[in-house]
Formats: C-alpha cells, structure tokens, sequence
C-alpha cells in the first residue's frame, strides 16, 4: 500500500492529537529534492498537490529552432526543487514519481537556510535579469549598497570587464548571477 503524504494541517492536528511535536508550515525548514531531468514543474505540482509548500525558481531563457524563436520558462537550478517538510516524514516525498532523493550528508536531510532562499526569491521578485552561473568556492564576498538590491549578499564575480553578484545555495553547489556595478558594492570581511 502506498503511503500520502498528509497536507501540513493534517499533520499538524494528528501531532497535537497524538503528543507529537507541532509545528507550522513556516516552522519547517526547506529541503532540497534533487529530480529527474526536466521532471522540475511536475514534483513541483504533486508537492503542492499534497499540501507541501514547495519553491522552484524559474528564469526567462531564449531558445531558438531552426523555425522560431521563443522565450521559455526554465529552472534556475536544473534537477532540484524545495520543499518545505518534517525531515522525519520523507519517504512519501521520494515516492513522489520524478523525485530521485532529499540532499543531505549520509543518510541525514540537510536544510537549506532560510537565508538562501531568500535571497533567492528576492532577486526573481525583482525582475532583474538572472541565469544559472558555475558555483564558485573562491571569490570576495560583497554586499549591495544602493538600488532595488540593497542589501543583498553574495560573491563578486568579474567576466570580460563586467561584475556579477552570484547568490549560492550550497548544498546543491548551484549558484545565479546578477549582473552589478561594481561601485554599487561593499567588501565584507
């Protein structure tokens, strides 16, 4: 018999019931699901199907065929996907079809700070230009001092004469580029 995955409420009203430990949606923490190929927008459906808050960053890509050109809505980070979940109740979430495994150390499930997911979301809400970039161990960290990203902290970055701010999610040792002016940024030590 396969098992659901209970939305967030149903959860949380079992717990209360039966001793458990509570918690809210915003309690849990995110996780990071690594999928298929070009399986992103459907695990991102059945999660949200099954009452989880799930977040898959999209990003504006051009493609172009021999006949036309279009515009497409692709993963900013290719194969993964969060969620936020119990990290003691994962099994329904891997029996999701498209869903290869929660990324962790060992056996464990390691959360995705909050942090970085902020960020991330931050910079799609701003409308800005972003694209998947390599991830980078090496580099000086910076922070935005002026403009809709004030604030915002990341790596610089320079290729050919330009800066690019890069927003990193380590544990998938994935990171997104946004393009600066390298006078707009502050050193952090």
């Amino acid at each position: 018999m396969k098992s659901r995955m209970m939305p967030i409420r149903e959860y949380e009203d079992r717990t209360a019931v039966s001793g458990g430990v509570t918690g809210t949606a915003a309690s849990l923490s995110w996780y990071a699901l690594q999928t298929k190929a070009r399986h992103e927008k459907a695990v991102a459906n059945c999660l949200r199907l099954q009452g989880l808050e799930e977040f898959l960053p999209l990003y504006k890509s051009r493609r172009e065929w021999s006949d036309r050109v279009r515009v497409v809505e692709m993963p900013l980070f290719g194969g993964y996907i969060f969620c936020r979940l119990d990290p003691r109740s994962v099994v329904p979430v891997l029996s999701i079809p498209g869903v290869i495994h929660v990324l962790g150390y060992g056996s464990e499930p390691a959360p995705v700070p909050d942090g970085e997911i902020a960020a991330i979301r931050r910079l799609l809400e701003s409308d800005l230009p972003a694209m998947p970039c390599p991830y980078l161990k090496a580099g000086v960290p910076v922070r935005i001092r002026s403009g809709a990203m004030k604030g915002l902290e990341g790596r610089l970055e320079r290729i050919k004469n330009h800066c690019r701010l890069v927003l990193s999610v380590h544990l998938l040792q994935r990171s997104v580029a946004l393009e600066v002016d390298p006078e707009s940024v502050e050193v952090l030590c």
